[in-house]
Parts: structure tokens; sequence; C-alpha cells
């Protein structure tokens, strides 16, 4: 989903800068669009029924947070139960009467039931805000179905087409102007974090990431113009 998001942030961008070829120029800023640094949307990996759901949609979450949770009842017995099995068979091979393979095959099967039970558990894998839950309580729920979207703001990126020409002397850690388009028209200064190795034929341009700090909390989505000055063409 995160890929498929960027490369359609990245299309709609080339698609403004093949006509209208005036705006490419790095010094006047060339039209991007902000994005999330982190989007995951999550599911569970087998069916089940909702029993809790621990979050809402606009809250703050850490990573490794519990989020949302299938029906366990079922899955905590069955660990239970193989546990008892495992000590009761540890007992016997102490006596002789049971062989190392049969021990480790029992250790294996808690191990199994201990990640069945895990997987029935979604637990946040980024820090990040809650954008949007798609189940209730008591719903049910297939291994495929999306459960929920976390996504990061802070920072954002930005994924410019950088005119090939003017990309070279680009560098790593470079700071850059990005132009807000909205009422305020603030300016941020954001940072080079990555620039593409692989070039866009059709553009004649080069995917380059640049990182803005939000503090304030602005949404993804927004128009802005990132502005390279003191480029040279090579």
């Amino acid at each position: 989903m995160r890929t498929v998001r960027t490369f359609l942030s990245f299309l709609a961008v080339n698609l403004l800068i093949s006509v209208a070829p005036a705006q490419a120029s790095s010094n006047e800023g060339i039209a991007a669009i902000t994005i999330p640094s982190a989007d995951v949307t999550m599911s569970f990996v087998q069916p089940g029924i909702i029993a809790k759901i621990l979050v809402k949609e606009g809250d703050k979450v850490n990573a490794k947070q519990l989020l949302i949770q299938q029906d366990t009842e079922a899955a905590e017995a069955s660990l239970a139960q193989k546990k008892v099995d495992l000590k009761r068979l540890e007992w016997i091979a102490s006596r002789g009467s049971a062989t190392d393979l049969e021990v480790e095959h029992a250790r294996l099967d808690v191990k199994i039931a201990q990640i069945y039970l895990d997987n029935l558990c979604l637990k946040s894998p980024i820090e990040g805000t809650i954008d949007k839950i798609d189940v209730e309580v008591s719903e049910a729920v297939k291994g495929v179905d999306n459960v929920v979207r976390i996504v990061k703001t802070d920072p954002l990126w930005i994924d410019v087409p950088m005119p090939l020409a003017e990309s070279r002397t680009l560098k790593i850690g470079q700071n850059i102007e990005v132009q807000f388009l909205d009422y305020e028209k603030k300016s941020s200064e954001g940072t080079v974090i990555y620039i593409s190795t692989a070039a866009d034929a059709a553009s004649s341009t080069l995917r380059v990431r640049i990182e803005v700090p939000n503090k304030s909390n602005r949404p993804s989505g927004e128009h802005v113009r990132v502005v390279f000055s003191n480029l040279k063409k090579t």
C-alpha cells in the first residue's frame, strides 16, 4: 500500500512537470506533494471475531502498542493445555519413558500455540497516529481485510522530480527550502535524505526525497514548492 501511494504521488507531480515545463526550474521551485514518512495498513493473518478496539481514530500511538484484538479465549486455552502437556512429557522423559524427540515436538507445539495467540493481537509497528479503523467490536474479519491504518507525519516526506541536469550537485544531508502553498505561505527547511540512482528517461528527472519537520501537525497531501537554490547544471 505504501509503495502504491508513493508512486501515485510521484506520478502526479511528474504529470504536472510535463504539462508545465516552466515550473521545473529548481531556482523557481518544483511542484510536489507531501506524504507521510510512514504509512501502514494492518490486517490480521487469520480470520476471527473482533473482541477489543483499544484506540480511536486520531489517537497518537507508540511502536508495539496494542491496538486491536481478536477473541483469544480458545487460543489461550489451547496454549495453556500444551504447556501442561509439555511439562508432563518432560517429567516422563526424566524417567526414561519418553524420547528427546517427543519432548522437542511438545516444545514446538507450545511455540506454535504462542505464535497463534500473538497473531490475534495487532500491535503498531511504528510511532504515529491512528488514521482509520475499518472494523467494529464483534465484527467477523478475514485474514485479508484492512483493519487499521497508522500514519506518521512528523517528519513529512516529499518526493521531488528533480531535473536530471541539476540533480548531480545534490548531496545527502543538503538543506532545501520548502514553500507550503496554503493561505499562510510559510516556508520550512527540509533535508535531502535520498537521491534515486534511476532517472526517468521520459521526463529527464530524478526522484529526490526531502524530509521536513512537522511539529505543527500539518496533514500530508499538501501541495508545496521545493526550491533548490544555487545549483549548477552539468
